[in-house]
């Protein structure tokens, strides 16, 4: 296959359907990891195709959604407090921190910047010798190399008036974190095709392992999410757990080697915390010690009081897979893009806002 055209074939998607609804014949629950998978699934209609014996969840793979309220006030604090650029990927900007939003914070006349890449953070920061610039580091494995890379270039130009307020997160303790939840219902697993392009798909093998679940590699077409589906019930059915690579065009078992040594160079694992989820152990990146000067968060000593979610949003339910978005009770009302309770709302992934923007696919109406 050469054209995305291909992947979106309804003739081979009514193939790997019928296939799905031959082989079936328990009810399993299979959790896709990544929203862009969930958008995928929900704005092409796949969830209501599906046979009803397969409950698709969605997972923590959204890493705007799980970025904490108190790493969003952070940010809004050095935009509004510390007279310095604060730049960021477009879709941190209007999700909720305990108060305001960045967005909100632009509009008040804070210095927000919208940059498509980290690199042209550094570039701004070159051109203004005079003022600091801070890059708001936020997203899984996919962009932390960016980000390394980043913090690479601004040493070698002796840029030192850029930094990096880091939220990385990374996938694996984030499934493991779910299967290990008293209330998990989880019994197999789609994985995040682009994070697994970075880092290959060895850290997976001791969770198929250790929880007996299979796991899935899958891109992000229909096509390929639905003979992920095909490939995870086979499995299901036949009693079996194992580790599969349906996005093998793009996805080699090794990674990307020069992203990871990067990665390694660049950063370090930590606990982190997840908004709606709790602190994960070893769960993110944050900067090693060679490369400290580069944290905004110790060069510029952001001491903010930690918030509280708020109890109406139910984020974290849908982030671990026990509740799907319009099962929630502010679905639509309280919640919705132009006013959100949580980040799922309002994130480019988050799959609240995938129900809200294509319950058409999904025959849900928001109240």
């Amino acid at each position: 296959m050469k054209y995305l055209s291909e992947f979106r074939d309804p003739e081979l998607a009514g193939q790997y359907l019928n296939e799905i609804k031959s082989i079936v014949r328990k009810p399993w629950t299979i959790m896709e990891v990544c929203g862009g998978q969930t958008h995928s699934l929900v704005k092409n209609g796949l969830l209501i195709m599906l046979p009803d014996e397969i409950r698709m969840v969605h997972g923590p793979g959204c890493p705007v959604c799980v970025t904490p309220l108190n790493l969003i006030d952070k940010a809004i604090f050095l935009a509004e407090e510390r007279n310095l650029i604060l730049c960021s990927f477009g879709d941190m900007l209007r999700v909720p921190g305990s108060k305001k939003s960045l967005l909100q914070s632009k509009a008040k006349g804070a210095d927000v910047r919208i940059m498509y890449s980290p690199l042209d953070a550094v570039k701004l920061a070159k051109e203004n010798p005079d003022k600091e610039v801070v890059f708001f580091a936020v997203g899984f494995e996919t962009t932390a190399p960016a980000n390394a890379l980043s913090v690479i270039q601004a040493e070698q130009q002796g840029v030192n008036n850029y930094s990096i307020l880091t939220s990385h997160v990374l996938v694996p303790p984030a499934m493991e974190a779910v299967l290990n939840d008293e209330q998990n219902v989880i019994q197999a697993f789609l994985a995040a095709g682009h994070v697994c392009t970075i880092m290959g798909i060895s850290e997976y093998y001791p969770i198929v392992e250790k929880y007996k679940v299979p796991i899935v590699v899958t891109g992000f077409e229909p096509l390929d999410l639905l003979q992920g589906i095909l490939m995870a019930v086979r499995q299901l059915e036949n009693g079996e757990y194992k580790l599969e690579n349906q996005y093998s065009r793009v996805v080699k078992a090794e990674g990307n080697a020069a992203a990871i040594k990067l990665l390694r160079k660049v950063f370090e694992v930590e606990d982190r915390e997840w908004r709606g989820i709790g602190t994960i152990p070893a769960s993110g990146f944050e900067l090693q010690k060679n490369y400290r000067r580069y944290d905004a968060n110790l060069k510029f000593d952001i001491q903010i009081e930690k918030a509280i979610e708020s109890k109406e949003c139910m984020a974290g339910q849908v982030l671990k897979g026990l509740m799907r978005p319009h099962e929630c009770p502010q679905f639509g009302k309280k919640c919705t893009p132009s006013s959100p309770l949580g980040a799922p709302m309002v994130s480019s992934e988050g799959a609240c806002a995938a129900y809200y923007h294509f319950s058409q696919a999904l025959e849900t109406t928001p109240a």
